[in-house]
This record gives structure tokens, C-alpha cells and sequence, in this order.
């Protein structure tokens, strides 16, 4: 390892310490970056300190205007909106005026209520948090056991980082190069079986525990009709744009303004019946979009900082050159990535995890496979890097999630456990385990038939 090498894996291991550390994100990166550059031109006088320090000129705003990061603040908007619309009730409630009739059937509610909210959230901690606030309250009252209900809480808010629209996957395609409208479509049949799973998950306890959630009790009719009268909007909007970027209809900076003015008018419209979207309400959702999306961009800002520091060392390249001369099977490199990324989520945010580490993986796994231009015949991971994109960054994405609810510190359960403040940390963690395992599941599916990513995108492209 050389000099410049050396310099770059102290830097990287002080940004992980700095994380640790509670630092925030954007500003430990920055940091980092900076420092290490530093320490670069005093170790290795051609890598100048000048003509990085006047990049800084146009950075920040290169990042900031960016088009195809205008999603993001877009689709945040769109969340706060929905929540301030008491839209997350209104699903939640229909949802389980369905499955009512089920055991556990509030349980099963709350897990397909997370995956809706998440077609306009796109956070897996937001979406928890607000389905959290929305189904605790009713599965306390119904006598849900403490751990079915938080544990299914806490698992269902992972499917906001992945069910499309999400700003993880907008970030990884950026980085990659990849198509953000095909992510959003590989996205869909993952999140959909991992709805599926949960929902299986959650049948499966209540048959094994029926302690661990009440009887079946199903609404009064005029209760029921109210409910689904009031789901029916809300699934047609939400269901658009999901099947719309499906689709290939429109891309997702403009489905993201039409999703704001719809949701807007619609929480408006809603004023009518005593609820809904009310001034303060939108208020409220711009300044909370504004601190949201400040702090997103200035991650991506300080990643870019960072991403300079790293490249100057040459850390991505030699850790290209290294996993391509090493001779280890590529399927070990991929598996053991997976297994870092989810270590790595206990403590990180998924959003900055993506911007670190990704950088790293990706020339890594295309060095392996067979180089940029590789193609599906005698690639090592059997298909061209444009599908390898699409592949891993899935992969990356449920991995994320496992990270969200894995010990001992998964971030969605720390949610959850400060809304179920009576509710013992262990306990949670024991409601997540089933879901943890099922998820499992899903990514050795994904392993296997890579198909269940890459299908939706080829199906659309013809």
C-alpha cells in the first residue's frame, strides 16, 4: 500500500469515527474531505492543495442544480404534505377495514399502510415514524402483544427506501450512472414480495401465538363504508404515481410536481369534511421540506467533497485492482459486501452509507464482472454492467433495510421504541426477528433469481 493509499484508509477511518461520534453527516464528510487533502499535498507535493480548494467555486451549486436531483426536495414535499393531510390515517383505516376480518388483521393494515406511504415518502424513517404515530394507539387498544405490534411497525417503515418513488434509489442511480426511472421500476416486484412476506410473517405468528393478537373483529358497516370511501382516493393517487414511473408514463421529476399539487388539492379538497390540509398544515410541510432537503443536499455536497479527497488517494482503484487480482470468486466479494452494507446500516444513516460506501463497491464488482463494457456472455455475475447496476443497487437497498432493524442499534427501532415509551428496547427488538428473518429470504431470492429485479425494466424497454 502505498503512501497516498495509507493516507486515504486513515481518512476513511476517521469519518467512520466521527459518524460514531454522532457528528452529522454532511459536515464529518466535508471534514474529511478537506483534511485529507490536505495531508495529501504535504505527503505527495504533485497533488496539489490549490486547485482542489477552487472547485469549491461551483460545487456546491453544480450539486444544488442539479435536474435530476430536483426529485428529491419534490417527493419530500409530497410526503409532509400526505402526513399533514392525515392522508397515513385515512390508509391505515381503509386498509384495515379489509383486513379486519383477519387475525392480526390491524397488524397486516399497518404493514401494508408502511408500504403505501412509502409510494410518496420515500424514507424508511419517516415512514415509520408516521405509521407508527398513526397504528400504535389502535393496535394497543386492540391488545396487540407489545412485540408483534412494534416489531411489525419498525418492519414495515423499511419499505420506504424501497418501494419507488424513494431518494435512495434517486442517489444511487446518480452515482452509478444509472437510469432512476428503471430503479424505480426493478424496484417494485422486491417491495411487493417483501409486503407479501410480511404479511405471511405476521399470519404465521398469530397461528403459532394466538395470545399475540385479539380475535378477528370486523367494523360496523357504516364504519367500514366510511373507511373505504375515504381509502379509495387515496390508493387511486398514490397508485398512480407508483404505477406511472412502473409504467415508464412519465419520468419522475415531473410525476413528483403533479404528485405535490394532487396531494396538495386533495388535503385541501378534504377541508370540506373538518380535516385535512389546512394552511398552517402546508406551512408547516415547506418548512419541514426546506430543513430536509437542506440537509440532503449538503450530504451530497460534503459526499462530493469526500468523493475528491478519495480519488486523489486512490482508494476505489486500488480497491478495484485489489478484488479483481485477489482471486476470490466474485460471488464471495458480492456476499461479503452485502454483509458489510448491513453491519454498516446498525449505525449509519442509509442515505450516507450510499454515498460512502457505494463509491467504493461499485468499480469493484464492474472490475470483477468483467469490466465497463462487459456483457452477459462470460461476465462473472452472468449479465452486462447495465444490469449490474440495476442488480446491485437493489440488493444495496434491502440490505439498507436489514441494517434499519438489525441489533443493536437499528434506527427504526429506536423509533418506534420512543413511541412505545412502556415498551422495553428487547421486546422490540424480539418483534422485529421474524421479519429480519423473512427478509433474509428475500435477499438470497434475489441472489439466485436476479430476474426478480431486472424483469419489470426489460419488460418496459420491450
Amino acid at each position: 500500500m502505498g503512501e497516498r493509499e495509507l493516507i486515504g484508509v486513515i481518512g476513511l477511518a476517521l469519518l467512520f469515527v466521527l459518524l460514531a461520534l454522532r457528528i452529522p453527516v454532511g459536515l464529518a464528510m466535508v471534514a474529511i474531505g478537506i483534511g485529507g487533502n490536505y495531508a495529501l499535498s504535504l505527503a505527495v507535493p504533485y497533488l496539489r492543495f490549490d486547485p482542489y480548494l477552487k472547485q469549491f467555486k461551483t460545487l456546491l451549486w453544480n450539486v444544488v442544480a442539479n435536474y435530476e436531483l430536483s426529485v428529491v426536495p419534490l417527493f419530500i414535499l409530497m410526503g409532509y404534505l400526505a402526513s399533514h393531510a392525515n392522508l397515513s390515517r385515512d390508509l391505515f383505516q381503509g386498509l384495515n377495514a379489509l383486513t379486519g376480518r383477519l387475525r392480526g388483521g390491524v397488524a397486516m393494515a399497518a404493514i401494508t399502510a408502511c408500504a403505501g406511504f412509502g409510494a410518496v415518502c420515500g424514507s424508511s424513517l419517516a415512514t415509520a415514524s408516521t405509521m407508527g404515530r398513526v397504528a400504535l394507539p389502535e393496535l394497543r387498544r386492540m391488545n396487540y402483544a407489545p412485540s408483534l405490534a412494534t416489531g411489525a411497525l419498525a418492519a414495515g417503515g423499511t419499505l420506504g427506501i424501497l418501494i419507488p418513488p424513494s431518494v435512495a434509489l434517486v442517489i444511487y442511480a446518480i452515482i452509478v450512472e444509472a437510469s432512476i426511472i428503471e430503479m424505480f421500476q426493478a424496484a417494485i416486484v422486491p417491495g411487493v414480495i417483501a409486503v407479501f412476506f410480511f404479511l405471511g410473517v405476521i399470519a404465521l405468528i398469530v397461528r403459532l401465538k394466538p395470545d399475540a393478537a385479539p380475535p378477528a373483529r370486523a367494523m360496523e358497516p357504516a364504519e367500514r363504508r366510511r373507511a373505504l370511501i375515504r381509502l379509495a382516493p387515496v390508493v387511486i393517487l398514490f397508485g398512480a404515481i407508483v404505477l406511472g414511473l412502473g409504467a415508464g408514463l412519465f419520468t419522475p421529476t415531473p410525476a413528483a410536481g403533479v404528485g405535490v399539487v394532487a396531494v396538495a388539492a386533495y388535503g385541501l379538497a378534504l377541508r370540506f369534511r373538518g380535516d385535512g390540509l389546512s394552511l398552517s398544515g402546508i406551512r408547516q410541510s415547506l418548512l419541514d421540506t426546506a430543513r430536509t432537503g437542506g440537509m440532503i443536499y449538503f450530504i451530497l455536497f460534503g459526499a462530493e467533497v469526500l468523493k475528491g479527497f478519495f480519488t486523489r488517494a486512490g482508494l476505489p482503484a486500488a480497491l478495484a485492482q485489489w478484488a479483481g487480482a485477489s482471486g476470490l470468486d466474485p460471488w464471495t466479494v458480492l456476499i461479503a459486501m452485502l454483509v458489510i452494507l448491513i453491519i454498516l446500516g446498525c449505525f449509519m444513516d442509509s442515505l450516507a452509507m450510499i454515498l460512502v460506501v457505494v463509491p467504493f463497491f461499485w468499480p469493484a464488482l464492474v472490475d470483477l464482472n468483467g469490466g465497463d463494457y462487459a456483457t452477459a456472455a462470460g461476465a462473472a455475475y452472468g449479465m452486462d454492467t447495465d444490469s449490474l447496476k440495476i442488480w446491485f443497487g437493489i440488493l444495496a437497498l434491502v440490505v439498507v433495510e436489514l441494517g434499519l432493524i438489525t441489533p443493536p442499534v437499528g434506527l427504526n427501532v429506536f423509533i418506534i421504541a420512543s413511541l412505545a415509551k412502556d415498551t422495553p428496547m428487547g421486546t422490540v427488538f424480539r418483534g422485529v426477528m421474524p421479519f429480519f428473518g423473512i427478509e433474509i429470504v428475500r435477499v438470497a431470492l434475489l441472489l439466485a433469481f436476479p430476474a426478480l429485479a431486472l424483469l419489470l425494466p426489460r419488460l418496459v424497454a420491450g
